[in-house]
């Protein structure tokens, strides 16, 4: 049966553990140690990302990610909302890297909730 996008994204939430963005600011400000990878287009990076992230845009996500990140790396992933987030976690998760997380809210929500943002490299 054919799944509408959103079928697809509720579906990527449910098997991929959701951060917060206040839950995220603890754990780094803890000095846990997380990669973060911005999977939004580059036009969307002129607004800023995340301290330290790696961007690496969804559409070529897997690849990049493959050879560079240790499958035991605690990943944490942001697009601007959310969904594309999710669903890139959940192919990671597919691909063997068994902590990976997806921010909810994204960029957006990061950034509402007074979260740092630094200018793109």
């Amino acid at each position: 049966m054919a799944k509408s996008y959103h079928q697809l994204v509720d579906e990527a939430r449910s098997g991929v553990t959701c951060t917060e963005p206040e839950q995220l600011k603890a754990r780094l400000d803890a000095g846990e140690e997380i990669v973060l990878i911005d999977v939004r287009e580059p036009s969307e990076w002129r607004g800023g990302t995340l301290p330290g992230a790696h961007p690496v845009p969804r559409g070529v996500l897997e690849g990049q990610v493959d050879a560079r990140i240790p499958r035991t790396a605690t990943i944490v992933l942001y697009c601007a909302a959310g969904a594309r987030s999710a669903l890139a976690a959940k192919s990671l998760k597919e691909m063997g890297f068994a902590r990976v997380e997806h921010l909810e809210g994204g960029f957006s929500g990061w950034a509402g909730a007074g979260g740092a943002v630094e200018p793109p490299r």
